[in-house]
């Protein structure tokens, strides 16, 4: 890339300094492509009005370079360091910190990167020079603090579609909805439902901007979905053609829903997390009306010092108590709240690790295992006694999904996640009195095709283990997925060309993401997710035979990326 002559002598210059602060870091490691392409995920955020600092003892910026180094910043920042710049799994970019740094020196780390994990954002391609030096001087500005989402911002946005007494008193369509696939269209802010018998597609649903995940009533009846934009919609899957029912957003960048399950309180409450405010709310389950809102600002798990910006990384329902479990990801603490009486709200707080993110239940829905990412652990918590059962530690940066469950032949069984940061896959005994001895310990470790994986998925009718990896920079990788035959897992895996199988017929990435069985377990489905102006498409695996089964192609499948099986989704099979 060309650099000017003075910035060029400017890095000469500094490059010892900044390598011999990189060397010196609190945490030293080598930040692979895959984490590079997870961490540095946009923010909805950076659409928001913010107030511009006027630090006079910061370097000048025109509105316009603020607006640039803003946008920019949530786009490719925030994920790591934070919203208001207090850090998160990166490291804290405050003007008491940054300002002594200086224009310069700051400069050398955004375009070069350094050990410590900071990504060489100019000579990557990512930014230019003009966006390099934009940079250094707005993160010596004191932080814009987006806007704060109560009570009153949510009723603006709260729209009952179809009241209750007006929806269909019966299933009014022949659909099998136990079967129905709830597909995120990423860059178009819609879900496609589609058919799992026919592979037909019922309807294209508008949603809120990057559906993160669906969720379903204890029922079954009602679809949930809630994109990174903190809209969430809910859709009857009984209207003669399924579409929405009522919707609301509840702040302004989320990624988690659920509803209340357990018995006596099935489909009576709804709750959304927040990761700006960093809150969560609590709603009416028949018409999302909220009810309650909850702030997770507080202290951390480790250091016992405040944060500002706890985001609400996952939420699921317990099946054990009248409780939802609430994961907080910057402070560590998984919160069971007790949603019995939400006027008396009472809340079990219980510190897990720091940097929560996604997770799911063993298979018999007594143990949480949530993977604390940054952490590089799974916390496994008791949802019937209320208590962290164990810490676990992993490979680098799990990531599960919902992760996958399956009886082992000599561990019995054992719930499994992937990884983002390296090629590994772990597996954790979750059967306290049929294999004591392994319990909640990492029992094997299997090696994948590469680091950069989302998902991995199993059912308990299936003797199979499959393994995404969208995320790792060698196409062959990121195009294909790895599945392992549990019965004979020494035996390593078999690579299914997904990609190929698709028969696309463009350049696209062709990522795929997803390994999403049916009701029956007999085939599994994958996105093959392309840029928005590629052609993309959904793959399904016939299970026992590995073969390819069909594919489905639509000009409206535009950047699919989860999925969601109702019938596995709404009885935590996976």
């Amino acid at each position: 890339m060309k650099t000017t002559t003075l910035f060029r002598l400017g890095v000469v210059a500094l490059a010892a300094l900044a390598f011999a602060a990189g060397t010196r870091a609190e945490e030293k490691k080598d930040l692979t492509q895959p984490e590079i392409n997870y961490q540095a995920g946009g923010s909805p955020l950076g659409a928001e009005p913010m107030y511009q600092s006027t630090n006079p003892k910061a370097p000048a910026m025109t509105l316009a370079e603020f607006e640039l180094a803003r946008k920019t910043y949530f786009e490719r920042c925030a994920g790591c360091h934070g919203v208001l710049r207090k850090g998160a799994t990166g490291k804290p970019l405050t003007p008491d910190i940054t300002l002594g740094k200086g224009t310069d020196y700051l400069k050398v780390f955004i375009a070069y990167g350094s050990a410590a994990g900071m990504p060489n954002w100019l000579t990557s391609g990512e930014m230019d020079e003009k966006t390099v030096d934009v940079m250094a001087r707005y993160i010596q500005q004191d932080p814009p603090t987006p806007p704060e989402f109560g009570m009153e911002q949510m009723k603006t946005t709260w729209k009952v579609i179809v009241p209750p007494d007006q929806r269909p008193k019966k299933k009014m369509n022949s659909y099998n909805i136990d079967n129905i696939f709830s597909t995120t269209l990423r860059d178009t802010g819609e879900v496609a439902l589609i058919d799992g018998d026919t592979k037909q597609i019922i309807n294209i649903v508008k949603t809120g901007y990057a559906v993160h995940i669906s969720r379903l009533s204890a029922s079954g009846r009602y679809l949930f979905v809630i994109g990174r934009d903190a809209k969430i919609n809910m859709i009857d899957l009984w209207m003669e053609k399924p579409d929405n029912v009522a919707e609301i957003r509840v702040g302004l960048e989320a990624r988690s829903v659920d509803t209340s399950k357990y018995k006596g309180y099935e489909d009576r409450y709804a709750i959304a997390g927040s990761y700006w405010p960093p809150q969560y709310v609590i709603m009416k389950g028949d018409t999302l009306e909220p009810l309650k809102i909850v702030a997770t600002r507080g202290m951390t798990v480790d250091k016992q010092e405040f944060h500002p910006e706890p985001r609400v990384a996952s939420i699921v329902s317990s099946h054990y108590k009248p409780e939802f479990v609430v994961n907080v990801k910057e402070t560590g603490k998984t919160l069971l709240v007790d949603y019995s009486n939400i006027e008396a709200l009472k809340t079990t707080e219980i510190g897990t690790a720091r940097f929560l993110h996604d997770g799911g239940m063993d298979s018999t829905g007594r143990y949480f295992m949530v993977a604390a990412n940054q952490s590089n652990k799974i916390a496994a918590v008791d949802l019937k006694e209320g208590k962290l059962e164990k810490l676990i530690d992993v490979g680098k940066i799990p990531h599960p999904g919902r992760g996958a469950n399956f009886v082992h032949p000599k561990f019995g069984p054992v719930w499994s996640t992937g990884h983002l940061g390296d090629d590994s896959i772990s597996l954790i005994g979750t059967d306290p009195k049929g294999h004591k001895q392994y319990a909640f310990k990492k029992v094997a470790e299997l090696k994948g095709q590469g680091g950069g994986a989302l998902f991995i998925k199993s059912h308990p009718k299936s003797t199979h283990l499959y393994s995404d990896t969208p995320l790792n920079p060698d196409p062959k990788i990121s195009q294909s997925v790895a599945v392992y035959d549990i019965r004979d897992l020494d035996k390593g895996f078999t690579v299914l060309p997904i990609a190929e199988w698709a028969d696309l017929k463009d350049d696209g990435a062709k990522r795929v993401v997803q390994p999403e069985y049916n009701k029956a377990g007999d085939e599994v489905w994958f996105s093959v997710w392309s840029a928005k102006n590629k052609q993309s498409a959904i793959v399904v695996v016939d299970d026992k035979t590995l073969k390819l089964k069909t594919v489905i192609k639509d000009p409206r499948l535009i950047t699919p990326t989860g999925h969601f099986n109702v019938y596995n989704t709404q009885h935590d099979i996976y």
